[in-house]
Formats: C-alpha cells, sequence, structure tokens
C-alpha cells in the first residue's frame, strides 16, 4: 500500500506510543512526517527510525509559543496533507486533590496546545487535508480519578465536532480518535504498582481481554488521515477493546 506517496504529516506526541507507530507506517507508505516530542531519549531514537524521510522536532503542547516552530515546519515542507494532533498530558486525582496549578498544567497541554496548534497550522493545510484528533475513552468511563482528564479529552471531542463544520469548506476533514488501554509508556507517570493495578482495573473490562497495541490504535489514526476515509468528518472512532462500546 501507498496511500501517503507524496503527502506530508505532522504528528504531536509522534516519538513514541501511537504516534511513532503512524509515523513509520506513514514512511512505510511513502510520506513524509513531522513529529514532535519532549524526552531527548525518545527523540533520538525517532530521527533514527524515520530516517531522511522523518523531521523530529523538540516540542512542548503546553508552551503558548511551541506552534511557531510548527508553522516554520510545515511551510518549509510546502504545506501538510494531515495533522495528528496526539499529544497529551495525564494525571489521576481525587475530586478533592485538584487545585489551580494541576487544572492550569492539564488544560494547557490537553486543550490550549491543540487549539493554538490548529489555529497556527491552519494556513498550511493543504485543500483535502485531513486532521485527526486523541481523545481518550476516560471520557466516557467515568474512572473516580481521571475527571481532570477526562474533562480536557471531553473539549477535544467537542473542538473537533466545531473544527469540522469551520474547516469543511475548504474539504479539510476533522475526525477523533479515542483509544482505550493502548501499551505504551502513557501510564508511565505512576508507580509501577498504581500502574499495575490500574491497567488490571481497565483491562478487567475490556470485553477483548487485552490492551491493544500502539499499532492497532495508529492504524485507526492512518484510515481517518488518509484518503480511504475521503467522507469521514466530524466522527469519532473507538479503538478500545469494545470498553465503552461507542
Amino acid at each position: 500500500m501507498a496511500r501517503f506517496e507524496s503527502k506530508r504529516v505532522l504528528i504531536t506526541g509522534g516519538t513514541s506510543g501511537m504516534g511513532l507507530a503512524g509515523a513509520k507506517r506513514i514512511v512505510a507508505e511513502g510520506g513524509t512526517v513531522i513529529v514532535t516530542g519532549l524526552n531527548q531519549g525518545r527523540i533520538a531514537d525517532a530521527r533514527a527510525a524515520l530516517g531522511d524521510r522523518g523531521q523530529v522536532i523538540a516540542s512542548d503542547a503546553a508552551d503558548p509559543v511551541a506552534a511557531d516552530t510548527l508553522v516554520q515546519a510545515a511551510g518549509a515542507a510546502g504545506g501538510l496533507d494531515g495533522l495528528w494532533l496526539n499529544a497529551g498530558y495525564a494525571a489521576l486525582g481525587t475530586p478533592e486533590e485538584a487545585d489551580a496549578d494541576a487544572f492550569d498544567r492539564m488544560m494547557a497541554a490537553n486543550v490550549r496546545g491543540p487549539v493554538i496548534q490548529l489555529a497556527a497550522l491552519s494556513p498550511h493545510l493543504n485543500a483535502g487535508a485531513s486532521v485527526v484528533v486523541t481523545s481518550s475513552s476516560s471520557t466516557y468511563e467515568g474512572g473516580a480519578a481521571t475527571g481532570l482528564y477526562a474533562a480536557t479529552k471531553g473539549a477535544l471531542v467537542a473542538m473537533a465536532r466545531s473544527w469540522a463544520t469551520a474547516l469543511a469548506p475548504r474539504g479539510i476533514r476533522v475526525n477523533v480518535v479515542v483509544p482505550g488501554p493502548i501499551d505504551t509508556n502513557f501510564r508511565n507517570f505512576l508507580p509501577d504498582d498504581a500502574k499495575r493495578g490500574f491497567e488490571e482495573f481497565v483491562i478487567g473490562q475490556v470485553p477483548l481481554g487485552r490492551a491493544g497495541t500502539p499499532e492497532e490504535a495508529a492504524a485507526v489514526a492512518l484510515f481517518l488521515l488518509s484518503d480511504d476515509a475521503s467522507y469521514v468528518t466530524g466522527s469519532q472512532y473507538a479503538v478500545d477493546g469494545g470498553l465503552i462500546m461507542q
């Protein structure tokens, strides 16, 4: 398959997990990618994995001026045929543990970041381009310790629906991927015991009885980024083993 032949795609949060899995597959299918990340080790690994068809940029979605670097890269590439807003930050906490700092940090990374990135990069989206936004099954699970995170990911769903309407006259599609428990490093902020307990609890509710792989999640995102989904916009695709039965 060569769905991405001569196409240029930017993936935020693309140096690990499903973002990197997607970037590798885009390159394998003839495209070029620009990916962002924060961890220097993962940035180096991504550069090695993607070779000369990949550009890797150190970027923090929570930084309000970080989009400037992405705009420069998109302009130098001659515009974008795909944009996957995938970067995110997670932390657990009870409602009583929420404070202004926790709220601001989560909202800055998961809501303000994508808003500013989309606003800045919109002029560089080619006609017929596709935008994919990564939400989370946490939005629908009602987990006791994921309220703030779920709120940020729910906000993305709402914004993506509006973006789909606003960008439709340019032939640009906007869709949402809703991952469930995917086997990535995303929950590495938890202590090992807590991480195992959390994953066992969530996976115990998954009808397919296992976590998904980064490649499985990326495959759905890439379908939406590709011309195979040319008549799909404003939609949500759950990749969660049946967890939320969307």
